[in-house]
């Protein structure tokens, strides 16, 4: 007997047709992957990527890798998160029936999924009123930006400390867009030089060496590692505190030894941060439009 499906999630459940579905058991990362990382919702070249995945498939052109779990439930459920897709099936239902229910609803997946990305990239790139005045998130606390027009000078500001300030110089009457793009170019600034200060310190505690840093613009991915020892971290990093930004260089860092999310990996991660599962936590709770793994 076919178990019954349930979503969790209340989304429209279209019943248009699907290519079929190619599952993989997870044992390695999928086929051409480059690297492994920090995310909130990881979309990679052409699917997308849940960080306990333990399933694959093709659907609608895209690999989906996904977490598969057993449960009591009494039906198939599928839900849609910061993580990616989770399939829960009860225990008497076999893989066959889970790999046809995945097929059935691989438009419904994908949509959900792509659905789930762009909503958390809009919320991310709108989360700030870029104009003068305004309070930026930095490093946990805020400084307030400050907008100096050439020839003109500041106007907010001028009794707060140094390190209260994000000082920025754009043409007179400069457009939120030129205001925005000046207070980035600080901000990637501030966030290169203390990424490779907190790199330097941490790679020796690991007994790993990185090669090269890139900062990252991606809207729903905190960092990535390569085996050749190149770590992208993302510049949004700067608006969290230290102890968030520290998890997330540990967690590359520790990937140049263990290129998985196995016990070994997260072995390895508290080595050096013995409370890397609080600082996680925080991590994955931090509203979306500043926010992985």
């Amino acid at each position: 007997m076919r178990a019954p499906l349930q979503f969790v999630l209340d989304f429209f459940t279209g019943g248009d047709s699907v290519k079929p579905a190619q599952f993989i058991p997870l044992s390695a990362p999928p086929e051409n992957a480059p690297s492994w990382g920090t995310e909130v919702l990881r979309p990679t070249a052409s699917g997308f990527t849940h960080p306990a995945a333990n399933r694959h498939a093709q659907l609608q052109g895209a690999t989906v890798s996904f977490r598969f779990e057993r449960s009591r439930r009494k039906s198939i459920g599928f839900m849609v998160g910061a993580d990616g897709l989770v399939v829960r099936a009860p225990n008497w239902v076999t893989l066959r029936e889970v790999d046809a229910a995945v097929q059935e609803k691989g438009v419904w997946i994908v949509a959900k999924l792509q659905q789930f990305k762009e909503r958390q990239t809009e919320q991310f790139q709108n989360a700030i009123e870029w104009r003068h005045g305004a309070e930026i998130p930095f490093l946990g606390r805020t400084v307030q930006l400050c907008v100096l027009e050439r020839g003109v000078g500041r106007v907010h500001g001028q009794d707060l400390p140094l390190d209260h300030i994000l000082p920025v110089t754009v043409p007179p009457g400069a457009s939120v867009t030129q205001v925005r793009d000046a207070a980035q170019v600080w901000l990637k600034k501030q966030a290169k030089a203390l990424f490779e200060e907190r790199l330097h310190h941490f790679a020796p505690l690991l007994g790993v060496s990185w090669q090269k840093l890139s900062l990252s613009s991606a809207s729903t991915r905190w960092g990535s590692a390569r085996h050749d020892g190149h770590i992208r971290l993302n510049w949004r990093l700067v608006h969290l505190p230290i102890s968030q930004i520290d998890y997330v260089v540990v967690h590359e860092l520790a990937h140049l030894r263990e290129m998985n999310h196995s016990p070994r990996f997260w072995e390895t991660v508290g080595e050096v941060l013995p409370d890397y599962a609080q600082r996680r936590k925080a991590l994955r709770q931090t509203p979306v439009d500043l926010k992985e793994n």
